[in-house]
């Protein structure tokens, strides 16, 4: 099968999104699938073999945090010599109804469409824009895949209809790997992780520095291992932790190699997210490296902990039950260890071998459906009336350019 997946968000600064559609490709060809990926990225940015670069983004508030996006006439060129060049039998748009490259490819493309929704959120603005100026245009997705049941529903409260769930994959057993001393613990000394953007609020790591006082009256030799980037973030933080920012180590960004090591290495990881969380990757990372792991209680987090089975909950954005919930955590290491347990089992739930199988099926389902309408492949819809303020005219330069 050829497949075309389009991420909307830029690889100049990679996210959950870019990184679940960098492994389903990764998964899908590993099956043997032909695959290619449109996003945008920079002219300098690294991208994989698989990516091709719908240009520049710039970069624009939304959902919680900035996402980098592209759109405008060039980017509809790319995307439109992208399609007629791919000859798909399916195409996989990420999140379609954000401004960027998936709308584009929505509104040009005809014949067999999947479209995955990523976002949660009870009221978004944004998709009450676009869902008038996309009505007809989502017409055309044959079938709907929501990450989770949070993004279902923000799906069918926003746009109506319904999709079926397929969880983010990851790649489980990349998480076994041999531990690295500079982050492991002891009883009396353990170490706590957070990964995430250091200066997105949503990501709560005002709620963690706010917390790590109490839990250090109680723990005095406790080390608090911090990955991300963001530097008005660790500013905040460091001025909520006053004498206790000593017990934090600022690792910054880390690569794919060091998150799986710092994760099998901790004694806990800690989740605090406010919201804006549709899924919960990290706490699915966290869990196949048998990390024991205590998050606030969004819907999302306690689907992917089985309810509090495979890890500890707290109350949304409250230090103080943070903290009790790791002291308890520290103090029972029995407890901990058996949620460990459960969570090693459940989360094969999320490996890429059972969400490939899922999201195959999808696509199946889709093409199916294209043949009997005579929609067999993936191509240019000439008839699609498009916005000339969005994608701009089509020239001969855009037709005979490769």
């Amino acid at each position: 099968m050829r497949v075309g997946i389009v991420c909307p968000y830029s690889f100049d600064a990679p996210g959950g999104v870019q990184f679940h559609v960098r492994d389903l490709a990764e998964a899908l060809r590993t099956r043997g699938h032909e695959v290619s990926v449109l996003a945008p990225a920079g002219d300098d940015t690294e991208v994989p073999d698989v990516v091709t670069s719908a240009g520049r983004a710039v970069p624009v508030r939304y959902n919680g945090s900035v996402a980098r996006l592209a759109f405008g006439p060039r980017a509809a060129s790319r995307v439109r010599r992208w399609i007629d060049a791919g000859d798909f039998d399916v195409l996989h748009l990420h999140e379609p109804m954000t401004p960027s490259v998936s709308m584009l490819a929505l509104w040009v493309a005809h014949g067999p469409v999947v479209a995955t929704f990523h976002t949660s959120q009870v009221r978004s603005r944004a998709l009450q824009v676009a869902f008038p100026l996309l009505r007809q245009s989502l017409e055309k997705i044959s079938a709907r895949i929501a990450v989770s049941e949070d993004a279902r529903r923000t799906l069918v409260d926003h746009l109506g209809g319904d999709a079926v769930v397929v969880p983010n994959g990851v790649y489980v057993d990349g998480f076994d790997v041999a531990p690295d001393p500079r982050w492991q613990g002891t009883s009396e000394a353990p170490t706590i992780a957070f990964l995430g953007r250091l200066d997105e609020p949503r990501k709560g790591l005002q709620v963690l520095a706010e917390a790590a006082p109490r839990i250090l009256r109680s723990v005095p030799g406790a080390r608090f291992l911090v990955a991300g980037r963001g530097d008005a973030g660790r500013a905040a933080a460091e001025a909520a932790l006053g004498e206790h920012a000593r017990s934090v180590e600022w690792l910054g960004g880390v690569s794919d190699a060091d998150k799986a090591a710092l994760l099998r290495s901790a004694d806990l990881y800690v989740a605090p997210q406010t919201g804006g969380e549709s899924f919960g990757i990290v706490l699915v990372e966290a869990m196949s490296a048998g990390t024991g792991v205590v998050a606030s209680d969004l819907g999302a987090f306690r689907r992917v902990l089985d309810d509090g089975a495979a890890g500890r909950l707290f109350r949304t954005g409250e230090p103080d039950d943070l903290a009790a919930a790791v002291l308890a955590a520290l103090a029972d290491p029995a407890d901990t260890q058996a949620r460990r347990e459960r969570a090693s089992r459940f989360v094969r739930h999320f490996d890429w071998s059972t969400v490939t199988d899922q999201v195959l099926a999808v696509y199946e389902m889709s093409v199916a459906a294209g043949e009997a309408l005579g929609d067999g492949r993936v191509r240019q819809d000439l008839r699609a009336e498009r916005p000339a303020w969005l994608i701009g005219k089509r020239s001969r330069a855009d037709v005979g350019e490769r």
